[in-house]
């Protein structure tokens, strides 16, 4: 296990990037408990406000991602600063990435349907961090041998493909299956060749005279968000929270 971890993780230098993904991990899961629990009244935790200001926890969190990503710039790959700077880095983002909904609406959205998309990015993000940490590089190249990376055509060939096929699957409304495919050499490639989400650019460019292809994929669409959007919501409820059941009167307005 020994050979191991210094083979693996701090020979190639990952060990800082082992602590941000562990400390993003642990900031997020914590934040999520901090804040079920001050929405049921129970803890000694309690909203912070200064004044009529609601302070949210992005904003610790930005000042901690830029200290944690200076410091970690500074202090290069190995040595007690650069796992320091990793760990403040990744406890900054973990709080960010806990309210993206809210950054991205501008809006407090936290417990409502569309702060699901927090949850979701925070997953997406473990999962993407996790194939960089195990080994994988982006665009595919990591599949290549000495010969073939001194091979530049190769290389680049490779690269540009994979960006390729990424970029139809990314326009055919498949935007998670394109970002692994950018990890993962011709993952995306299944998300390419299939048919394209009905409210997608691609659907949008190509199927407007093709009604069979419009019918096929808006089918297609729904068959799998209703296989697939039930597991997925309760798992998203069950890390993150469920969302506020929203007043039936305000549902009628939208």
């Amino acid at each position: 296990m020994g050979d191991w971890w210094q083979s693996n993780i701090v020979e190639p230098g990952k060990l800082p990037l082992l602590l941000a993904l562990s400390a993003f991990v642990v900031t997020f899961l914590v934040t999520r408990l901090i804040t079920r629990m001050i929405r049921a009244g129970k803890g000694p935790f309690r909203n912070i406000e200064t004044g009529s200001v609601h302070i949210h926890h992005v904003v610790p969190g930005i000042v901690l991602t830029l200290i944690g990503g200076f410091c970690a710039v500074a202090g290069g790959q190995h040595g007690f600063g650069s796992a320091a700077a990793a760990v403040i880095f990744g406890i900054g983002a973990g709080l960010v990435m806990d309210e993206f909904a809210l950054i991205l609406h501008l809006d407090d959205v936290y417990w409502t349907e569309d702060g699901r998309k927090s949850v979701e990015v925070v997953v997406l993000t473990v999962a993407l961090v996790g194939l960089l940490l195990i080994g994988y590089a982006p665009f595919g190249v990591n599949d290549l041998n000495d010969d073939e990376m001194q091979n530049r055509g190769t290389v680049l060939s490779t690269i540009a493909v994979n960006f390729l096929i990424a970029l139809i699957a990314l326009f055919k409304g498949k935007p998670k299956i394109a970002l692994f495919g950018v990890i993962i050499p011709f993952v995306a490639l299944f998300g390419a060749i299939r048919l394209a989400r009905p409210t997608s650019p691609w659907a949008k460019r190509f199927y407007r005279r093709r009604p069979r292809a419009r019918a096929k994929a808006t089918l297609r669409s729904y068959h799998h968000d209703r296989r697939w959007l039930g597991p997925s919501r309760k798992f998203q409820d069950w890390i993150g929270g469920a969302p506020d059941v929203e007043p039936a009167r305000a549902l009628e307005r939208r």
